[in-house]
């Protein structure tokens, strides 16, 4: 889902506004922006420039601030736009920085990641700002757990694609071919259980060295206290021999 989405000076550069016009209708709630990044910058959408291109028609005609509140209030905007303002909340999203860092990744990865097609972001700005939704945090997860099942990255991008293709079949079934799709879902099937099985493999392996690493670290922990013990000899035989030398 690629939105168009701007920050505050695309957005004011693109509709040619003033920044102190639009934080005076953003005070008055005639406009907000349509999410924010997960450090508070503010977002804003083609359907907030046209909400701003009402008001600015508005204000031409003549009409103050609390005139225009009680024109939107009472006959409101063109049902498209009005719709879409009051069905879209403001969203936090994350920039590449943000996801990384929520993932215990390095933005490197995340931008290799996007490079090879396994990511896509949400929206992306006209000056490349990209951003994610929350969502992105658990399908990077996702994408680290393959690579630690030995799943190499363009294995994993014909996984995503995949689950791509699940998605828009999804949405709208009617719009491919019916052994396309019945195709496609048997090859997803066969590489689910390909999963399972290499999943199986993990988790005895796990719990085989689960009960091998609890071994050794007793085992170790056992030889570090009878070293310990030693030392301790050793030391009070030195100076039991040093106290003799001193005697004579």
């Amino acid at each position: 889902m690629n939105k168009n989405i701007f920050t505050r000076d695309e957005f004011l550069a693109k509709l040619n506004l003033l920044d102190a016009s639009l934080r005076e209708w953003e005070k008055a709630n005639l406009v907000k922006p349509a999410g924010y990044t997960d450090g508070k910058i503010p977002l804003y959408s083609e359907e907030t420039g046209e909400r701003i291109g009402a008001i600015q028609r508005l204000a031409e005609l003549g009409y103050e601030i609390e005139e225009i509140q009680k024109i939107l209030k009472k006959v409101g905007l063109p049902k498209k736009i009005e719709k879409k303002r009051n069905s879209e909340e403001p969203t936090p999203y994350l920039t590449v920085g943000d996801l990384a860092e929520q993932v215990g990744l390095s933005p490197r990865t995340i931008k290799h990641w996007e490079d090879k097609g396994i990511i896509e972001p949400d929206m992306r700005s006209e000056g490349g700002f990209r951003l994610y939704s929350g969502g992105y945090v658990y399908l990077c997860e996702l994408v680290r757990d393959l690579q630690l099942f030995g799943y190499s990255l363009e294995e994993i991008k014909k996984i995503s694609d995949s689950f791509r293709y699940f998605l828009a079949v999804q949405e709208n079934p009617d719009g491919f071919p019916k052994a396309e799709i019945s195709s496609q879902l048997d090859a997803m099937l066969t590489e689910i259980q390909v999963l399972f099985d290499k999943m199986g493999l993990f988790q005895k392996g796990i719990k085989r060295w689960e009960g091998l690493l609890k071994k050794k670290r007793k085992e170790i922990l056992d030889l570090k206290n009878k070293n310990q013990k030693r030392e301790g000899k050793k030391s009070k035989g030195e100076k039991n021999g040093q106290d003799r030398l001193h005697r004579a």
